[in-house]
């Protein structure tokens, strides 16, 4: 993007306010896009350039989660960047309204592309292929190439969007959690329903292998074309059925070396969601086993 309008700004908070709610008419509904659990998402266009726009819900008596929920997001995103993770280019928290202002992507998320039959269509096998590759090396970035790593907490084929090109990004940061090393990983219980690990059912200490999991999830809805849903009863019946029964019905069955990468994604998916924590494999070996090549870590840069 040419000449960034903001970055992580401290230098001029309340023009950008006022741009901000000039161009989306004080947050008129008219430009909502999206509605997440802690904040509305609006389409803002300013000076020909589109933004995404997150107002944070205002908070009920007493609630703190939601300003929790958006200093998480900036703690996290102002600490990474790599090309398949929504970039911030800044926040304003004012007593009337606290946003955070991020790249437009106009393909949507995964779940709304896997609804509308059309989209899900244009988005074949070798698309699908490249999504769950972008979406495995974000969160091997996130886990492995930052100072403190971190664990999103909430993927979904929600928080997958995409750019116009079908690029995958991993968006929503609110309850991602920096991990320390020389202290407890314990917290509060977060995610969405049918992404969860198993073990956070009794447990609330967060690691990577929790990430691991939600990514089997979102990558088995890739292949199927919709949620996998009770993956205990999935991972019962799966004996010697052929990988290709999973398939999105669809699309015409894969071929030649994209069949052979689908049938990998299969076999990922399936490792990931693993009862056991331990058994599922890091996101790093996921990437390097997809991409079948072993490339240099890039160190984290901060937006700063």
């Amino acid at each position: 993007m040419h000449g960034k309008p903001f970055t992580i700004w401290s230098y001029d908070g309340k023009m950008v306010y006022e741009r901000i709610t000039e161009a989306l008419e004080e947050f008129d509904s008219k430009y909502v896009v999206g509605v997440g659990g802690y904040g509305t998402v609006y389409k803002a266009e300013m000076s020909s350039e589109v933004f995404a726009v997150k107002k944070i819900h205002a908070p009920e008596d007493g609630e703190v989660q939601n300003l929790k929920s958006f200093e998480n997001e900036i703690r996290a995103l102002t600490e990474i960047r790599h090309q398949n993770i929504v970039k911030l280019y800044g926040y304003c928290s004012h007593s009337r309204y606290s946003f955070l202002v991020y790249e437009f992507l106009s393909g949507g998320s995964l779940r709304s592309v896997l609804n509308h039959k059309e989209q899900a269509i244009e988005f074949d096998w070798k698309k699908r292929v490249m999504a769950v590759k972008s979406i495995a090396k974000a969160l091997s970035y996130m886990h492995h190439e930052c100072s403190q790593p971190i664990i999103h907490r909430d993927l979904s084929s929600n928080n997958v969007l995409f750019d116009s090109d079908w690029a995958a990004h991993v968006s929503d940061f609110g309850t991602a959690k920096l991990l320390k090393s020389d202290s407890s990983n314990w917290t509060s219980f977060a995610g969405t329903f049918g992404y969860i690990a198993p073990e956070l059912a009794y447990t609330m200490e967060v690691n990577e292998k929790c990430d691991v999991y939600s990514f089997g999830v979102v990558t088995l809805e890739i292949i199927m074309g919709k949620h996998p849903g009770d993956l205990a009863t999935l991972l019962e019946g799966t004996q010697g059925i052929p990988h290709t029964e999973f398939l999105d019905k669809r699309l015409p069955p894969p071929v030649e070396l994209v069949a052979k990468q689908v049938k990998l994604l299969v076999e990922v998916a399936f490792s990931c969601v693993h009862k056991s924590p331990h058994s599922r494999p890091s996101m790093m070996n996921i990437t390097v086993n997809l991409s079948n090549e072993r490339r240099p870590a890039n160190k984290c840069e901060t937006i700063l």
